[in-house]
């Protein structure tokens, strides 16, 4: 079984070394050197697909019931192929792409390419890129207002972190060793190349995104 790497420890290491730097305490995930991973059930990448999106509106279901919220999940949770992916809003899909649709309510993904980089990149791909599109989803169903595209993005990625830090705390997902720089290489993947918050794609640098996934898991999903 491939494993989701989640050595914390590495993380905030790689962070600093990017100049920027994660805050909070080490979570009490296990000791380190150890990753999370999903339960047996995660053992392909359709499984682990499908386990991600399960345990990540599991999470956000408890959340916004705890604080007297109703969460409404996604109308649909839908794969796609390069270009015959669904519109959103009249505006055509892209290939190699996951997305949040607010006109709709849905989450669709470019499966070959999200395969690929589970593939090439492990698991830990499932894990960043599923979570991060329900924070979207999250700040849709919040009404949250961003004056900036990065602002967004990078709540979300803290929205995942905070998830994947629940998740592991509460047992969800379990921890195992090795793979240790797997969820930062996929972190780091998807970094923008400048630090310009004016793009209206920005999504941040490699070393923005870190920080806030790893604040997110610090910290939980309310300091996001």
């Amino acid at each position: 079984m491939r494993a989701f790497s989640f050595l914390l420890v590495l993380v905030l290491a790689a962070v600093t070394a990017c100049g920027s730097v994660g805050k909070g305490t080490e979570p009490e995930a296990g000791p380190a050197g150890e990753r999370a991973t999903p339960s047996a059930r995660g053992e392909t990448f359709e499984s682990d697909v499908e386990l991600a999106r399960e345990l990540t509106e599991a999470y956000w279901k408890q959340t916004f019931s705890a604080a007297g919220l109703t969460y409404r999940p996604v109308a649909a949770f839908t794969a796609y192929q390069g270009e015959n992916g669904p519109d959103c809003g009249g505006q055509p899909s892209v290939p190699n792409n996951a997305f949040y649709c607010p006109v709709g309510h849905f989450i669709a993904y470019d499966e070959g390419w999200m395969n690929d980089l589970y593939e090439r990149m492990g698991d830990g791909s499932v894990y960043v890129i599923i979570p991060h599109e329900f924070g979207h989803a999250v700040q849709a169903q919040l009404n949250t207002a961003f004056r900036l595209s990065i602002e967004q993005e990078l709540q979300a990625d803290c929205y995942a972190g905070g998830t994947l830090g629940a998740l592991v705390k509460g047992g969800a997902l379990q921890t195992e060793p090795g793979d240790e720089d797997e969820l930062l290489l996929n972190l780091a993947a998807a970094g923008d190349p400048t630090d310009d918050w004016l793009r209206p794609d920005a999504h941040g640098t490699a070393g923005q995104r870190q920080e806030l996934f790893v604040k997110g898991y610090n910290q939980g999903t309310s300091a996001c």
